[in-house]
């Protein structure tokens, strides 16, 4: 069994998975194509991982441990220095491959030989497994500027599963950069940098299932994901200056994708005890005023002229959080009746 050649790679970090990991493994194993490898970097769990791995007894896993805990920074960092086959994919402790998930893979690659990055259909799962919803629908092919687009005007979806990419590239570019924060935003910078080297191939089929539920980057508070988003700012501003059409699509979308995320970052911070951060609504608006100084400059970025910036911006004192906090609470307290009723 071990004389097979090892096509693809598939990297699975993980720090006490529970029965999300079982359910991924196990789905892995099931592929139709055998010529891969599992590469499992454990984070130093605690819940019988390990143990439960080895017991499986499968040529094809490959465990790398850790001698103390690491951050997830830290953990995914180890992809790059880790043995790869030719061809690589990461996936999350909590998602699902379905069974033709390589085998579509090795298809479109044959298909497009030159593209950089790979990615094929998905489905989003809930805690049980049971569909919450499809992906957006994507092209065959799309060049860094249309996937920036797609990001900027949210009319793809763009997960950190499912994404194939020759290793050699991977380790190239530098792999996911541990730089960020829960490694909020650095999968778009990855896929970015990956796709700049020639492009994006995407398969028709659904192959991979996400699953939503109360993930790090979901529990992450404010202050943290608005630091990743400051570095991923400073990432898209640096592409200007490399690819004239990745220029022309920001300035054309990127005032669009600012005032989003200073709206959804507010809101968060918002939710975010006055505890846990050191930076304010008001200070985080004036932030993104700086990242449109260097990401659209010339244009007039105004983001309190929008509802939703405004009253967070006014709500950031302490009589305004308790009002917030009343507010939540009458309307999650609303939502819950409705549905009992």
């Amino acid at each position: 069994m071990g004389c097979i050649m090892n096509t693809y790679s598939i990297i699975l970090p993980v720090k006490n998975g529970g029965h999300y990991l079982k359910e991924c493994v196990n789905s892995i194993l099931a592929q139709n194509r055998k010529d891969f490898t599992l590469t499992v970097l454990d984070n130093f769990s605690t819940d019988g991982t390990v143990e439960w791995l080895k017991h499986l007894n499968d040529w094809r896993i490959q465990i790398c441990t850790s001698d103390r805990p690491l951050s997830i920074e830290n953990n995914w960092a180890r992809i790059k220095d880790v043995n790869k086959n030719e061809f690589m994919t990461i996936i999350g402790h909590d998602d699902l491959l379905h069974p033709n998930y390589l085998e579509i893979m090795g298809r479109l690659i044959s298909r497009h030989p030159k593209a950089s990055l790979y990615q094929a259909h998905f489905k989003y799962i809930d805690e049980r497994g049971e569909l919450v919803r499809h992906c957006q629908v994507m092209k065959e092919t799309l060049f860094a500027d249309e996937f920036l687009a797609g990001e900027m005007k949210r009319t793809m979806d763009s997960m950190g599963t499912g994404y194939m990419m020759r290793s050699h590239d991977y380790d190239a570019v530098g792999g996911i950069s541990p730089l960020y924060p829960n490694l909020i935003f650095a999968d778009y910078e990855l896929w970015m940098k990956l796709i700049m080297i020639g492009y994006m191939a995407i398969a028709a089929e659904e192959i991979f299932s996400y699953r939503l539920h109360d993930s790090v980057s979901r529990l992450t508070g404010g202050e943290t994901y608005q630091l990743a988003f400051g570095r991923y700012m400073q990432f898209l501003s640096g592409c200007r200056s490399i690819d004239p059409a990745v220029a022309h699509t920001i300035d054309r979308y990127g005032k669009q994708m600012l005032l989003y995320f200073c709206e959804s970052l507010s809101h968060r911070l918002l939710k975010t005890s006055k505890k846990g951060r050191t930076i304010s609504v008001g200070d985080f608006i004036k932030q993104c005023h700086c990242y449109a100084g260097t990401l659209i400059p010339g244009q007039h970025f105004r983001p309190m002229l929008r509802i939703g910036i405004f009253a967070s911006r006014m709500l950031d004192n302490r009589t305004g959080l308790k009002l917030y906090k009343l507010y939540k609470r009458f309307t999650v307290g609303k939502v819950a009746k409705s549905v009992q009723s």
